[in-house]
């Protein structure tokens, strides 16, 4: 089958090489000349484990082409995939500019029957609005259907959960439609709901927000269990092995950021707003998520007391592990937060120094997570990677000016930190 992704993000680029693999023909569009030339010298713009090497193989073979132009990729595929972003307005809207401009350029090219796909995450009526503007460009003797298939992939684990995943929706009203994206889904595995467009759009913000909810969920039993004596972790623990409830998105730290989350929570707030309902829930959801990055500063001055001119190092910036994204990464707001009142920041991520550097170029940035422990008064781990669980704790604590650390992912035993000379402090502990 031949398609086409409008998008090489996250979302386009994955699934993009993803189907490639499967032996599919796959159009990528672009609108950034060098981007698209980068992508075929093998130069991706994001980081995602085992990524590059997919990109590479798909586009050695012929099967993953890059390009500008959209009238030989559109007229060509099967199935067109709209896959760009959706940034949140200053009003929590999503915006919903890229999504309509890259709906009139394909409409102008479509030749012949194909399936228009919405992968961005876009508000309830999104998609017949796409169905107008396309409708008024289109060639006469062209056939088009809509249809939503919202993605669900995770940074850090994108290749696996495309091929993998829970589940997959499509959402259409046309047979013919449906039946085409059934068969290019056939090599995926996960269970198939079939809904109209408007239930397929809700499904992706109901489940991005509810996923939200659990983690404020967890910070606030957290918070709460640092006040009555209790173990937040060990509380979550206990909760989470009820099959109702689950264990995933149980544990407390400083808060969500991303790509989905904060937008899609602002979002379905507004989508609600439009309807005349007081989205009460999802605002505290906000509140709590803002209030557990505060939090990590509370215990920063709790620690140190003023930390004006005390160096602080950072361990992780990135939003979570296996990634470069620092879209809303509660590493932000914690070291801005720090700076405004004083302190000395130095910062090591393995993979998004690079993009963090555009974000607050006023702090130092080091090549080694042992050289943010020197001299530090305080160490603060941000972001759970793999290798800052296996540091040599005994010379970090070596190293430090004051051995004071707080585990904003509780990867450390408290009681190892403690019995190496330690002021430990961690999320719910």
């Amino acid at each position: 089958m031949k398609i086409t992704f409008v998008g090489h993000g996250y979302v386009g680029l994955v699934t993009a090489a993803v189907f490639a693999e499967f032996g599919n023909t796959v159009y990528v569009i672009g609108r950034d000349s060098e981007k698209i030339n980068n992508l075929k010298k093998g130069i991706l713009p994001i980081y995602e484990p085992g990524l590059e090497e997919l990109v590479k193989k798909n586009y050695d073979a012929g099967r993953l082409i890059f390009t500008l132009d959209y009238k030989p990729a559109i007229s060509e595929s099967d199935i067109v995939f709209t896959a760009v972003g959706t940034p949140p307005k200053s009003t929590g809207e999503a915006d919903l500019t890229n999504v309509l401009k890259v709906a009139e350029d394909i409409g102008k090219n479509l030749s012949g029957y194909t399936v228009i796909a919405t992968k961005s995450t876009v508000p309830v009526g999104t998609n017949k609005r796409v169905m107008d503007i396309i409708n008024k460009v289109k060639p006469s003797k062209s056939e088009f259907d809509m249809a939503s298939c919202p993605e669900f992939l995770r940074e850090g684990t994108a290749i696996s959960d495309t091929m993998n995943p829970d589940r997959i929706v499509i959402g259409t009203e046309n047979s013919r439609a449906r039946k085409l994206l059934v068969d290019l889904h056939n090599p995926i595995t996960g269970e198939r709901v079939f809904t109209n467009l408007e239930t397929a759009e809700m499904i992706k913000y109901a489940s991005n927000s509810f996923l939200a909810t659990k983690i404020s969920f967890a910070n606030a039993i957290a918070r709460l269990s640092e006040r009555a004596g209790a173990d937040g972790p060990s509380v979550l623990e206990g909760i989470g092995m009820d099959s109702r409830i689950g264990k995933k998105f149980l544990s407390p730290g400083p808060g969500y950021g991303g790509s989905c989350f904060p937008k899609d929570v602002k979002a379905l707030i507004a989508i609600a707003d439009g309807y005349g309902y007081n989205f009460n829930l999802l605002k505290e959801v906000e509140a709590i998520n803002k209030d557990s990055q505060e939090d990590i500063i509370r215990k920063a001055i709790l620690v140190l007391g003023d930390v004006k001119d005390k160096k602080i190092g950072i361990l992780g910036l990135a939003f979570k592990p296996n990634t470069d994204d620092m879209r809303d990464a509660p590493s932000i707001a914690i070291i801005k937060s720090l700076l405004a009142k004083g302190a000395k920041i130095s910062a090591f991520d393995p993979e998004s120094m690079g993009n963090a550097k555009k974000i607050m170029p006023d702090i130092q940035y080091v090549e080694d997570p042992y050289n943010v422990a020197d001299k530090a008064d305080l160490l603060i781990v941000v972001t759970d990677w793999n290798e800052f669980k296996e540091m040599d704790l005994a010379r970090i604590r070596s190293i430090m000016k004051s051995p004071n650390l707080i585990d904003a992912r509780n990867i450390y035993e408290a009681g190892k930190l403690i019995e190496l000379g330690f002021t430990y402090r961690g999320v719910g502990r």
